[in-house]
């Protein structure tokens, strides 16, 4: 049996957690989300379920090599398989919005737990610790990554320090990461582009508005633009995306009796995994043709990559049809490196962020017997 590795870049160990944040990983599932949930780990603050999780996968799943990378803990199989799958979930939450401890509501079929996390994304880490221990001979070898700082600015995601200081454990055949899809397969991720669109008058008294020229008046033509886009919606491998351009932001104004003598419109493209964020950038000019225009920032999306030989497997085992995901997340990132990925996770992704986050406790149980028997 192989032991646990310590040492090397990136892999010290964190302090032991407290006795309170011990967690079984073999217990049902929902109630390691339950746990999970009631450890706070908002982004920037994640040390003490790093340690609960890290802890856990060394006492509890021997079969394991677990290592430390900042406030990541990384775990793998190492059996020699013909296939390696990578299972990753981000332990950050956003903050607390008076929604922990968490909760319970129903009974049965229609038990549903409420707290910060429960749908994005502590269930999906519940389902992928669960399996992580219960699965000592899967089929595939396998690679767990539960990161930090996902819900802040991406420079900061810590997959990002995981691939600068450990490459190697984001090798692998297929990516699943558990985000929250109901319970069913999200196939690939829209692309994201940030801009922002200036125009630019003369200052004057309003008294005398003549004399100048308002910029925010003259931001009117990107408005009509913006009400007269006609997005697309292609098919990309049966599934159905929804492209978007959106004014996220209008800014301008200088003081109550001054003519405006700038203004600024932040745009948000989503768009179509087809397309390269290259060619997003173009399209979106082309829209604003004759405007001052400057990106902020952008991703590319992610093809659905349904088929790979171990997504059809998985899209067997979770039943269901799969859908296109309309949204940016981490399969990105995998899918840059040449993985298909997709997300599956319990919850809701329309209840992510909100104070009202909950999820049926159905789906985590659903989501864990699916993953067992993709890989068993």
């Amino acid at each position: 049996m192989r032991r646990c590795r310590r040492g090397g870049p990136g892999t010290a160990a964190g302090s032991l957690p407290r006795v309170t944040d011990l967690l079984d990983l073999r217990a049902d599932p929902v109630e390691l989300t339950a746990a999970l949930v009631d450890i706070p780990s908002v982004s920037r603050d994640e040390r003490r379920l790093a340690d609960a999780v890290e802890h856990a996968l060394r006492t509890q799943a021997p079969h394991l090599e677990v290592v430390r990378n900042g406030e990541a803990v990384l775990a793998r199989t190492n059996l020699g398989r013909a296939s390696r799958v990578l299972l990753a979930g981000h332990l950050d939450t956003v903050p607390i919005n008076d929604n922990l401890p968490s909760r319970r509501t129903g009974s049965g079929a229609d038990e549903v737990l409420h707290g910060c996390g429960t749908v994005d994304m502590k269930g999906g880490d519940a389902v992928l610790l669960h399996v992580a221990a219960a699965l000592p001979e899967p089929r595939h070898d396998l690679t767990f990554l539960f990161y930090d700082c996902e819900e802040i600015a991406a420079e900061h995601n810590g997959l990002n320090r995981i691939e600068r200081e450990l490459p190697d454990w984001l090798d692998g055949d297929l990516a699943i990461v558990g985000e929250p899809s109901n319970a069913s397969i999200e196939a690939g991720c829209q692309g994201t582009l940030r801009v922002e669109i200036r125009t630019s008058g003369a200052r004057a008294h309003t008294a005398r508005a003549w004399m100048g020229e308002n910029a925010i008046h003259g931001a009117e033509p990107i408005l009509r633009r913006l009400l007269d886009y006609v997005p697309r919606q292609p098919v990309i491998d049966g599934l159905q995306y929804h492209e978007g351009l959106q004014a996220v932001r209008i800014e301008g104004g200088v003081a109550g009796n001054v003519v405006p003598d700038s203004c600024l419109v932040a745009v948000n493209h989503r768009f179509a995994p087809d397309k390269s964020l290259a060619e997003a950038e173009a399209h979106v000019r082309k829209v604003f043709d004759g405007f001052d225009l400057t990106v902020v920032d952008g991703s590319g999306g992610a093809l659905p990559g349904l088929g790979s030989p171990a997504a059809a497997e998985l899209v067997a085992a979770a039943g269901g049809e799969p859908v296109a995901k309309l949204g940016w997340t981490d399969v990105a990132r995998f899918a840059a490196r040449g993985l298909p990925a997709v997300n599956f996770g319990p919850g809701s992704p329309t209840l992510a962020h909100t104070q009202q986050e909950n999820v049926p406790t159905a789906q985590i149980r659903s989501c864990a017997e699916a993953l067992t028997r993709f890989l068993s």
